[in-house]
């Protein structure tokens, strides 16, 4: 049985299986002082899908098909605090004026999956530090990439979690395609408040992401 953040503080049941050997740990939570509630905590999390349907899914971590090669989420869901996944709904629709879409890699990502990436990748430049969290963590942030009208995924510079060089915006390597790709991705979120992180294409932190606290609840 997962927990979910909701509006006042209070925490609302969601049926879920835990995933295995990632349990939060009392040690992690001493470490992580903000896990306490906080101004943040009139948020909820909301589920993409039942806001804005026609964003498509590729949850990589509740799959083999990524870094960690273990599935470590027990559902392939995308939650997001409320204002996060409303600013999301509105850059599907700027896109769908553009014959494109979304597709999501990652969004709310548990304390205890964080760890979990750390022990195996400790580059900051790439896996927060989960002494001070992630903006996934706090159910601010999104990894994602552009779709056209088929959900086919347009180029972009790398795949998903390419933790090379090439994977940053400023690289040279990029295709004239791939920039392009990667502008018009850019653009669109900024117009709804999201801000990029240099070292990866496909990351965006959700506006005013510092107002959430850190969470660790199962999706």
């Amino acid at each position: 049985m997962g927990i979910v953040l909701l509006s006042g503080g209070c925490f609302g049941p969601v049926t879920s299986t835990a995933a295995p050997s990632i349990s939060p740990t009392p040690s992690q939570n001493k470490t992580t002082p903000i896990l306490k509630p906080g101004l943040s905590s009139d948020y909820k999390l909301v589920d993409i899908q039942t806001i804005a349907p026609d964003i498509r899914l590729d949850m990589r971590y509740a799959t083999a098909n990524n870094f960690l090669k273990t599935p470590v989420y027990p559902a392939a869901r995308c939650l997001l605090r409320a204002p996060v996944a409303q600013a999301l709904k509105a850059v599907q629709a700027d896109l769908r004026t553009q014959g494109l879409g979304l597709k999501l890699y990652d969004c709310y990502r548990p304390l205890s999956v964080q760890s979990a990436m750390w022990k195996i990748l400790p580059d900051s430049r790439y896996v927060a530090n989960p002494a001070n969290g992630s903006r996934h963590n706090r159910g601010a942030a999104v990894d994602l990439t552009l779709v056209d009208a088929q959900g086919k995924e347009l180029e972009m510079p790398t795949e998903f979690d390419d933790f090379t060089e090439l994977a940053g915006r400023d690289s040279t390597a990029m295709s004239p395609a791939a920039r392009r790709n990667v502008d018009i991705l850019t653009a669109a979120m900024e117009r709804q408040g999201y801000t990029s992180i240099v070292t990866e294409w496909w990351h965006y932190d959700g506006p005013n992401w510092q107002r959430f606290g850190i969470l660790n609840k199962s999706l």
